[in-house]
């Protein structure tokens, strides 16, 4: 995944070497903690305070003999640090490591993310207010509803865009949550006021309450909010993929000179990016469901969790942040064919105007039941023949008899569906 998805920012934070690092850290504030309090010399503390490059191969030759990953990295810190290292992981447990590390990492993946998001938004936002006014055929079940127009439509997409990163930033805080506290949990070597301090020291707050580990409902949270944004994602893919079907046809993803659409069909023009986002959507979804899995643990802890989040940490991050980067392409390169909206605008024979008929008949007293029944016999009638619905509803006697000519023209107007659109981009675009 790293090699194929991830940019290398986002694939820095998942390397060994980081992972090694975030555990340094740890350790280090730990250690500075434990010195404020008297209990680690000054000159042990200097010694075990140095930047430090990590020998991968030497740790990893270490665990097989350990067959135990923190064991082998504490004895690297020996051969390296030497008997200054006796203080590392005083009164600290693997999972105090482990776990505070990977809410740095987490954290690091998070805020890569959350800029993503905040460059989506900007992206969408200017598509909208260009595509503002450009009316267009609003559908139901697949079906012509009425009208709405682009810049409508894509503000739906950035308010719900706004909701996952509120979302998201809610769920990065919640694993900004280191925890020090022993192997139950219950401070048994160290205590309470050097975990908030190491905490305080790299960023984080202490957890008020742990086992051996931090409950992994943090992480839940995390996980299902990429897993909201990856829904959104393919909400958004699914109706580009739809406008882009040669029937349809009011889209086109962006198409590089020499790229080809089919090995057999010269002719072909994919909507490639939104049906590989689509795929990729389902795979943050799916990780979220190993994510609230993990929730239930044995006791005060047990490793089932681990080997799950091994994978879907850096998978669901290195993917919602390639996601978002290769949307954001996507929607740039967006090309809108307004002929082809038009097209389709009237490809109904303005049977969108049957609530105006109906609504209308109803304010001339007609009762709403026979109003619909009116109205309906004339759709119908335009959708077997192919006839202009205003002028079968024009020619209707009854209808005639409730609406004089000037009326209907005010019936058969777009404006009334564009006449609150500023007002409702504005309220969308406006909300933080």
């Amino acid at each position: 995944m790293i090699d194929r998805y991830s940019r290398p920012e986002m694939a820095a934070i998942w390397t060994l070497e980081n992972r090694y690092r975030n555990w340094f850290k740890v350790e280090q504030a730990v250690c500075q903690a434990w010195n404020e309090q008297g209990v680690i010399p000054d000159e042990d503390l200097k010694n075990i305070m140095v930047d430090m490059d990590f020998d991968i191969d030497r740790i990893l030759e270490i665990e097989q003999t350990t067959r135990h990953d923190v064991i082998a990295f504490l004895t690297y810190l020996e051969e390296k640090i030497g008997p200054s290292a006796r203080f590392i992981h005083l009164g600290c447990t693997s999972s105090d490591m482990v776990d505070t590390g990977m809410a740095l990492q987490m954290v690091q993946a998070g805020e890569l993310i959350l800029k993503d998001f905040d460059m989506l938004l900007a992206t969408l936002a200017t598509f909208v207010r260009e595509h503002k006014g450009l009316v267009c055929m609003g559908r139901s079940h697949g079906i012509h509803g009425e009208p709405i127009t682009y810049g409508f439509k894509f503000a739906g997409f950035y308010a719900e865009f706004l909701r996952d990163k509120k979302r998201f930033a809610a769920a990065v805080e919640d694993v900004r949550t280191g925890k020090l506290s022993g192997a139950m949990g219950n401070y048994t070597v160290i205590t309470p006021a050097v975990e908030e301090r190491a905490c305080e020291l790299m960023g984080l707050k202490a957890d008020i309450i742990s086992t051996q580990i931090v409950q992994r409902d943090r992480y839940a949270h995390y996980f299902t909010a990429l897993a909201i944004a990856a829904g959104t994602v393919e909400r958004i893919c699914v109706e580009l993929r739809h406008l882009q079907r040669t029937e349809v046809h009011e889209v086109e993803e962006g198409f590089a000179k020499g790229q080809k659409g089919s090995s057999a069909m010269p002719h072909k023009r994919n909507p490639i990016s939104a049906e590989n986002m689509s795929g990729l959507a389902r795979v943050v979804r799916s990780n979220a469901i190993a994510a609230m899995e993990n929730q239930a643990l044995w006791h005060e802890r047990d490793i089932s969790h681990s080997s799950v989040e091994r994978i879907i940490t850096p998978d669901s991050t290195i993917l919602m942040d390639y996601i978002l980067h290769r949307l954001n392409r996507l929607i740039s390169g967006l090309r809108i064919l307004p002929e082809n909206v038009e097209k389709n605008l009237w490809g109904s024979y303005g049977l969108f105007y049957s609530q105006r008929v109906l609504t209308a008949l109803i304010e001339k007293d007609m009762p709403r039941q026979q109003a619909y029944v009116v109205v309906q016999k004339r759709a119908m009638e335009s959708w077997e023949t192919q006839k202009s619905f205003p002028d079968l509803i024009r020619a209707d006697e009854e209808i005639q008899s409730r609406l004089s000519a000037e009326e209907l023209d005010a019936v058969f107007s777009l404006d009334p569906y564009t006449r609150f659109e500023d007002e409702i981009i504005e309220r969308v675009l406006n909300e933080k």
